[in-house]
């Protein structure tokens, strides 16, 4: 049986596409005032693989010519001013995580892990995981395998007995370069990539993550 579900936050645990969206907005008008808004469903798109490339994407679209890192630091103001807005937890996720309670569950994302920490806390479920790390807890952000194999490490298991359960085809990457199983949600940010990615296990309800244990 599985000992370890591992955990992607953005688009497998939470729906935060709408407060990340503002955030970038807010960055962007900041920057540059008048610059044009990017609508949901292309921030959205640069999701995924940490904030740099959130904001070198979003100011690529927008036509700013402005060095990401110096626009790195506003994007996170404004993201911190509204961590939790509108962002919640997707429908069957909690009741999927009653259901794994007794279970050692962690989350591996590449936000930054003060927000990662301070969502799931606001959320009501931050006590339910052994760890929560993100950007600036792991040596590099995924696809590197360093905090998966970590966190193997870390909470006693081994990699056969583990799953990582993520939205996206980084975080199949992810559990590959790890030699860790991977589970692809469909209801997050990118369905598409995470099919095309081959998952060991596609979910199509949180419902579901319960019959990974038993794997």
């Amino acid at each position: 049986m599985a000992r370890l579900l591992v955990f992607d936050l953005d688009g497998t645990l939470v729906d935060s596409s709408r407060d990340l969206a503002a955030a970038t907005n807010a960055a962007l008008q900041r920057v540059a005032p008048g610059a044009p808004e990017i609508p949901l469903d292309v921030v959205t798109g640069f999701v995924g693989e940490g904030a740099r490339l959130l904001v070198e994407r979003a100011l690529r679209h927008a036509g700013v010519e402005r060095p990401a890192e110096d626009v790195l630091p506003v994007f996170f103001e404004c993201y911190g001013e509204r961590l939790l807005e509108t962002t919640r937890l997707y429908d069957g996720v909690a009741d999927a995580l009653d259901a794994v309670a007794e279970h050692t569950l962690a989350v591996l994302t590449n936000k930054p892990g003060p927000f990662s920490r301070t969502i799931l806390e606001g959320l009501g479920v931050a006590s339910r995981f052994a760890r929560v790390w993100g950007a600036g807890d792991v040596p590099a952000r995924k696809p590197d395998p360093a905090g998966l194999l970590r966190l193997v490490e870390e909470l006693g298991t081994s990699r056969a007995d583990a799953w990582l359960i993520g939205d996206s085809a980084v975080d199949v990457r992810t559990a590959r370069a790890a030699g860790v199983r991977a589970a692809g949600v469909t209801w997050g940010l990118d369905p598409a990539g995470v099919r095309q990615a081959a998952p060991d296990r596609l979910l199509q309800h949180p419902r579901e993550i319960a019959a990974l244990l038993a794997s």
